[in-house]
């Protein structure tokens, strides 16, 4: 079940009609837990199992990680909880690509193995879920807080039905507060949830996948090298196609929960008017970012243990942010680039204590490079890539010409105005800037983006981010 179809549309009415009846706040939590299972059991119910052992393991675990004393045991069980959540994410979303990787290297050896065709089927949202409960396991082991009590109140942390299956990734205590005590929203918190819900599916239906896929989809299918000006297009409409969709999806999910009575933290806060590639990674997929971290970089040693132990955990944490994306060497390649950006600026900031550029030259720069990773997020393989990367910054008469005019005009102008946007609204707040308009502005603007979004329902594809 996607946000931006008419099934979503119901099954949301009847969430809400049932929310706000005259019940009990254990009923409303029984009733969205109950919610959150059946949105996730339309994509196909045996992964359903997956989420319920997730949640029961993690649960457990985190009762005893919190009272245990003895250090063997509660290492023991907290391997328990990464073995079963990392081994059940391996072998669902790496098993494949790990086998092709094997094979590959016995060949390279000089031995003939031929690995069995892999059939495996990646359960919907198990990077994001998987991310959700490892962290509450991990708060217990360092004792950050009390463990949770309620078995109802943990499964609905895990299963939320608004940011099960592509985030924002939230930690437990972010969430399970919200869970102890009646949440049902105000009149103003509905409007601002339906407003945010009508953004997202705004940035998702109409910018990114009326608008932006076709160009972007059109360059990167090319199996030839193509007219730089295409390939120049195509990279933009792919950068424009990837932010919308994501950060449309987050936005949806923000407001779907609001709607409801909760908070859930931003996940984008307009990252194409970042300065500097550190500052990208505050405003792009924040959930994940802070997430790898607190549980990842900072346990690696982070800047704690001299220039070196630092690089090398800052290369580590962006080369395993791209292998979690996705299951291909070209994630990794992508993570490895922004990786060796934060190695680069970190250089010179060590030495300078400043940002050597001025920030609005310094804010295109991370643009311009940024987009160079997203060929290699976007791209099939490494021949695609690099087919990509020639076409763009080499000049060839003869490339092939795979867009027209209008495609070319339509991104520019997409592109232009959401740099202009993102660096204007760089340090504000969408609903702060919503608030200050006249109610006739706000109304128009409101309208004109339902309009909008009735023209182009006929899109009703799955967000870029539901498959990793």
């Amino acid at each position: 079940m996607v946000f931006n179809s008419y099934t979503f549309i119901v099954f949301f009415a009847v969430v809400l009609f049932l929310h706000n009846l005259p019940l009990s706040w254990t009923f409303k939590k029984i009733n969205l837990l109950l919610a959150s299972y059946l949105f996730y059991a339309v994509w196909s119910p045996p992964f359903l199992l997956i989420l319920i052992f997730s949640t029961i393991l993690d649960f457990i675990v985190g009762k005893y990680l919190h009272s245990e004393t003895r250090l063997s045991r509660r290492r023991f069980l907290l391997t328990l909880s990464l073995l079963g959540n990392l081994g059940v994410l391996g072998y669902f979303k790496y098993g494949g690509f790990l086998m092709e990787n094997f094979g590959l290297l016995m060949a390279s050896m000089g031995f003939e193995y031929q690995p069995m065709q892999s059939d495996i089927i990646l359960p919907i949202g198990i990077s994001f879920y998987t991310f959700q409960t490892l962290s509450y396991s991990l708060d217990m082991y360092k004792k950050r807080y009390a463990p949770e009590k309620s078995v109802l109140d943990f499964s609905l942390f895990v299963t939320f039905f608004p940011q099960l299956v592509a985030g924002p990734i939230v930690r437990p205590d972010e969430l399970l507060p919200q869970f102890k005590v009646p949440h049902v929203a105000s009149s103003l918190q509905m409007l601002q949830g339906l407003l945010l819900l009508t953004l997202g599916l705004f940035m998702k239906v109409v910018l990114a996948d009326s608008l932006l896929a076709e160009p972007a989809e059109d360059v990167f299918a090319s199996d030839a090298i193509v007219h730089t000006l295409d390939a120049w297009t195509g990279v933009l409409a792919f950068s424009g196609q990837i932010f919308y969709d994501f950060g449309g999806y987050s936005t949806c999910a923000i407001g779907i929960a609001l709607c409801l009575g909760f908070s859930i933290r931003d996940n984008f806060l307009y990252p194409y008017g970042a300065v500097g590639f550190s500052d990208f990674w505050r405003r792009w997929h924040i959930t994940l970012s802070s997430w790898l971290r607190d549980y990842l970089y900072i346990p690696l040693g982070g800047n704690r243990h001299g220039v070196f132990r630092t690089y090398m955990a800052l290369m580590i944490t962006m080369l395993l942010g791209g292998l979690w994306h996705g299951a291909g060497w070209t994630f990794v390649v992508w993570g490895g680039l922004h990786g060796l950006y934060l190695w680069i600026e970190k250089f010179f900031r060590d030495k300078s204590q400043k940002t050597i550029p001025p920030r609005f030259i310094y804010a295109l720069i991370t643009f311009f490079l940024i987009n160079i990773t997203w060929v290699f997020f976007r791209a099939s393989d490494f021949t695609n890539a690099w087919n990509m990367l020639q076409s763009m910054f080499y000049s060839f008469p003869d490339g092939k010409v795979v867009l027209g005019y209008f495609s070319i005009i339509k991104v520019a102008i997409i592109m232009s105005a959401t740099l202009y946007f993102h660096w204007k609204l760089r340090e504000k707040r969408i609903l702060a800037e919503f608030a200050k308009l006249p109610w006739w502005t706000l109304g128009i603007i409101w309208a004109s983006m339902l309009i909008l979004l009735i023209w182009s329902q006929e899109s009703t594809s799955s967000f870029i981010y539901f498959q990793f």
